[in-house]
């Protein structure tokens, strides 16, 4: 099954065993997730092309034989346009305060932007300490390099911020990465048991495979409107049934994600299917379901009831 919180015990840490919480913030759709999952070496965040993919507040943990790194994947920053978007934007600040270390992730393929600047601004203002992350290094053109390098080294200057560079689709310099994330914490105790990937329970990382083939397979037709409840999880030697309904906000989105008779929910399926069988022992069956739930990003008590609730 997948390696998520559950009866494993936590040894006594090593002499000189550093630990501690490092919250991955940035803009919408920079590689956060992408980041995370190298670094676990398991992928436990789904990633999109399409913004905004981030909702809860997810934990990663690496350890190592010297360190101990739980990583709090946030939802990118941004200026929120409904009530979902307020509860996700209040809860990544809220992970800012947190945590022992914030790791400010940018689309180093590209120069400083506004958003970036919002955000460097709001972190100025916290008194964790920050490692400014250029990310997609391998995007970056040669003609533009030397401008994209300057804007984000004079944020860096600005707030006398370490600066690092790296690719978390190729891997290139994450290691470096690591090493100066793990020289920035403290010494400290095991906080989770070493074998354990992310502090989030089974149900929630199957939800979240099955979003993110909709996202994946629907893009703009059905962007963020859509929130997963796993229904029925019943296991035996064999096989794992899985029954889990979609909401969605309108008819149209329905038809959109059945598709023409079953296509798309088959497809969508079949490929959530595929991703959770390489997490779970033994074969697994996924049943789908689409129910309509009008505005329910604009509702408290719905966002409630789907998970997504303002974190104090």
């Amino acid at each position: 099954m997948i390696d998520t919180l559950g009866p494993s015990t936590i040894p006594t840490p090593p002499a000189n065993f550093r630990s501690g919480f490092v919250g991955i913030v940035g803009r919408p759709n920079v590689g956060k997730s992408t980041l995370m999952n190298y670094l676990i070496g398991q992928k436990i965040a789904i990633t999109s092309p399409v913004a905004q993919t981030t909702r809860n507040r997810l934990r990663g943990i690496l350890t190592t034989e010297t360190a101990q790194i739980i990583f709090v994947d946030t939802p990118g920053i941004h200026k929120p346009h409904h009530e979902l978007g307020k509860v996700l934007v209040h809860n990544a600040r809220m992970a800012i305060a947190s945590v022992d270390l914030v790791l400010f992730v940018v689309d180093g393929s590209v120069p400083a932007g506004r958003g970036d600047q919002f955000i460097a601004d709001l972190l100025a203002q916290q008194q964790t300490p920050v490692y400014l992350g250029m990310n997609k290094i391998d995007l970056r053109s040669p003609d533009t390099a030397d401008e994209v390098a300057n804007s984000y080294r004079a944020m860096a200057e600005q707030q006398n911020w370490p600066l690092l560079e790296f690719s978390a689709i190729t891997g290139d310099q994450v290691t470096s990465l690591q090493d100066h994330l793990i020289q920035g914490l403290e010494p400290g105790p095991y906080y989770y048991p070493p074998d354990l990937i992310t502090d989030q329970p089974e149900r929630f990382i199957m939800g979240e495979l099955i979003r993110e083939q909709i996202l994946y397979h629907t893009r703009e037709e059905v962007p963020h409107s859509v929130a997963i409840a796993i229904d029925r999880v019943e296991e035996d030697d064999a096989i794992t049934r899985i029954l889990a309904t979609v909401h969605v906000e309108r008819d149209s989105q329905k038809g959109i994600l059945i598709g023409k008779k079953g296509s798309m929910m088959k497809t969508i399926g079949t490929a959530a299917r595929e991703q959770m069988q390489k997490l779970i022992t033994g074969k697994v069956y996924l049943e789908l379901f689409v129910r309509v739930q009008p505005k329910w990003r604009q509702s408290r008590t719905r966002l409630a009831e789907l998970g997504y609730q303002r974190e104090d």
